[in-house]
């Protein structure tokens, strides 16, 4: 079915991650994904540049993993500090404008998660539209909750392919369709032409490499993320937009939204290497 071109894990929610050859998966999914999360200290939200214009900045930090396990920060300006170092909440508070705080304790009921509604049809079902609110930022959104006990949205596991993105740059050609800007952990490169293989994949297992066993559970929504700026990719304001145009698929009973990718669910741990075959069961 294709091969594993990139491995990306992102040590904090909604900062830069870092590109790995290897990786060990467990029932949580890849080691040192989403350990940490930046918290608002006065309303407990998890930071999420799914709302831009409070979390924004998240995305000029990148996080990593040091060799003992102990997750890093580089600040804008180039600076690194670990987790726990009181210097570390002052400089993000600073970036953000408030007082924030990085955590490795998910809320044991799932923390509020903020996400701004986009203009464009499919980025949000309506039955959420129709209950957003405007807050203090002037942004217009509606409030989640991360998944109980983690800090993801949902999936453990997020994995696109080259196709689809061939398929989505094919239609805006000015567009840039880097893989990181949808922030895989998984990126797979599929025979044949443009397209979206993944369609068809839902509810199958998938092997990568030897080892690791996972079921594709459903197609990936997405939201404002991939048309902000990555680090030294630019903001590409008409990414969601050719999205919804070409590709809008069921999602639970949710509707039709614009997607990209899957979200998979381990089956087996084990180790996914760059090179490693994708074998469909």
């Amino acid at each position: 079915m294709g091969t594993v071109t990139a491995l990306h894990r992102y040590p904090v929610k909604s900062t830069l991650g870092e590109a790995l050859t290897s990786v060990a998966v467990t029932e949580r999914g890849l080691w040192g994904d989403r350990l940490a999360a930046v918290l608002d200290d006065g309303t407990g939200a998890v930071g999420s540049v799914k709302h831009p214009r409070k979390w924004g900045p998240l995305l000029r930090c990148r996080s990593m993993l040091t060799d003992s396990g102990t997750v890093v920060v580089q600040l804008p300006d180039g600076t690194v500090l670990s987790a726990g170092d009181p210097e570390l909440d002052t400089r993000l508070s600073d970036l953000l404008g408030r007082p924030v705080s990085l955590s490795d304790t998910p809320p044991g009921h799932g923390g509020t998660l903020e996400r701004a509604v986009p203009a464009y049809e499919g980025g949000v079902p309506e039955t959420l539209r129709a209950t957003a609110s405007t807050d203090a930022t002037g942004e217009t959104i509606t409030s989640g909750r991360v998944a109980p006990g983690t800090f993801f949205d949902y999936g453990r596991i997020h994995l696109i392919t080259t196709a689809a993105l061939a398929r989505l740059r094919s239609t805006h050609p000015a567009g840039d369709f880097d893989p990181r800007r949808f922030r895989p952990n998984l990126v797979v490169d599929a025979p044949g032409g443009p397209g979206f293989p993944e369609d068809a994949w839902i509810d199958a297992r998938l092997r990568i490499g030897e080892a690791a066993l996972f079921r594709v559970v459903v197609p990936t929504p997405r939201c404002v993320v991939p048309t902000l700026g990555h680090g030294e990719l630019p903001p590409g304001p008409g990414i969601m937009r050719a999205v919804a145009r070409e590709h809008r698929v069921p999602v639970f009973d949710l509707g039709r939204l614009s997607c990209v990718g899957v979200y998979l669910d381990v089956l087996e741990p084990g180790t996914v290497q760059v090179g490693d075959p994708v074998t469909r069961y």
